[in-house]
């Protein structure tokens, strides 16, 4: 863990917050007095380390599976209709495989400072993008004032920069898109893999920077290079990462079979929806036998 993840999670131990009491109190407390856990996961996303979880905890582990949402969904919407947004026509001119989206969400927004550094990373990788900008702290509502100056006349034509509402899941699901740029929260890894998309990754807090190693690992993508202390990033960083994962052939070709692995897995309705009735099974199987009992009309 690098040293600005560690300092990331002081915060979890602060009792500042309304209730008096920490997140991490309220999770220990949780964690003591449940009976069984359950976690948005499976074995076979994580065969290294969920057979762990357990005896780390000392608690009865319920895996939940992925929860992954409708592929076919998105593709139907992705396919074009009157209604289609507008991101989703600019793709239609596109090659297939050539755009990079990036959705870094907007729980913990980017300062200025990171996204010019990000955007001038972009316009150095000079490949085609997709970028669902989220108002930068401090910065005003429109993009003049979140971008480098001059940035979107040097880009367009090649690079299109939204911060309203856009159809993930059908901007993921359109075959323009050749990688997926993201902060690797667990919904957004599930999503990019859902359509085997490589990943250029680039964590922001909490759990993000352990998913983006696991995903590292895995070969499915490459983080973003980051000073180990104050996790700051640079444009020469952020040009290097989009280069590898989109045009360096022989990288790009490894990081696709490892995303396609995923999707098999991420992507298999069958077993997740099996996991859901086994947890559903274990669930009863904490409940007394009265409970599960149908009450007769008689009955007190």
């Amino acid at each position: 863990m690098p040293h600005y993840e560690r300092d990331d999670v002081a915060p979890s131990y602060a009792d500042d917050c309304a209730s008096g009491m920490s997140i991490a109190q309220r999770w220990f407390l949780a964690k003591e007095r449940c009976t069984v856990l359950a976690i948005r996961s499976c074995v076979e996303w994580e065969p290294e380390t969920f057979p762990l979880v357990e005896a780390l905890l000392g608690k009865p582990v319920v895996p939940l599976g992925l929860l992954p949402p409708s592929a076919d969904g998105g593709r139907r919407r992705a396919a074009g209709s009157s209604e289609d947004h507008v991101t989703l026509r600019w793709l239609e001119e596109q090659p297939p495989d050539s755009v990079v989206y990036i959705a870094l969400g907007s729980e913990v927004p980017l300062s200025v400072e990171q996204v010019h550094e990000l955007a001038l990373g972009l316009e150095l990788a000079g490949t085609r993008f997709l970028w669902a900008l989220r108002k930068p702290a401090g910065a005003v509502l429109d993009n003049d004032d979140a971008l480098p100056p001059g940035f979107q006349d040097r880009t367009r034509g090649h690079g299109v920069v939204t911060m309203g509402w856009v159809p993930q899941i059908s901007i993921l699901a359109h075959a323009a898109v050749g990688a997926f740029l993201t902060h690797c929260g667990r919904n957004s890894l599930i999503e990019g893999l859902l359509f085997g998309h490589p990943l250029i990754m680039l964590p922001i807090f909490r759990d993000q920077g352990p998913n983006a190693r696991q995903m590292e690992a895995k070969k499915v993508g490459l983080q973003v290079a980051r000073d180990d202390d104050d996790g700051s990033f640079g444009r020469h960083g952020v040009a290097a990462a989009v280069r590898t994962v989109m045009l360096d052939g022989e990288a790009r070709r490894g990081f696709v079979a490892g995303a396609l692995k995923m999707q098999a897995i991420v992507a298999d309705k069958e077993r997740h929806e099996r996991y859901i009735d086994e947890f559903v099974q274990q669930l009863r199987s904490y409940l007394p036998t009265d409970d599960l009992t149908t009450a007769t009309p008689n009955s007190s």
